[in-house]
């Protein structure tokens, strides 16, 4: 059986004050950040949204208490990163830990991927 197809991604609850700096920040480096209350792959993204943000402030037991309000988005990876059906490169992840981890007093995550529909992430249309 085979998996269907899907797009790695990171889960990070933003404080939705440096929601657009995140942004910012990561699109140079072709990460590409999609609030989950609004990703196009969600049929209710706002109960997605809530429901993922509450499954990863409890699962901290207390210690993420502070983003009990803030954005959760999915943080995708773009063409740069892409060679066909290999996985992607440690220099991807390295690129979008070491961003997180600048803002580390307003992000809160597990540097870990996971998987959900494909997105529309923007391609290269110059390849």
């Amino acid at each position: 059986m085979e998996r269907r197809p899907h797009e790695n991604v990171a889960t990070v609850l933003v404080d939705p004050r440096v929601l657009r700096d995140l942004e910012l920040a990561l699109v140079p480096l072709d990460l590409w950040v999609w609030p989950v209350a609004t990703a196009p792959v969600c049929v209710d993204g706002p109960r997605t949204a809530f429901q993922v943000r509450r499954r990863l402030v409890e699962a901290q037991r207390g210690a993420w208490d502070c983003a009990a309000e803030w954005v959760p988005v999915w943080v995708a990876f773009g063409e740069r990163w892409r060679h066909g059906h290999e996985p992607l490169p440690w220099a991807a992840h390295e690129a979008l830990w070491s961003t997180l981890a600048e803002f580390a007093d307003h992000v809160r995550y597990r540097p870990r991927l996971g998987g959900v529909a494909r997105l529309a992430v923007p391609r290269d249309i110059s390849a």
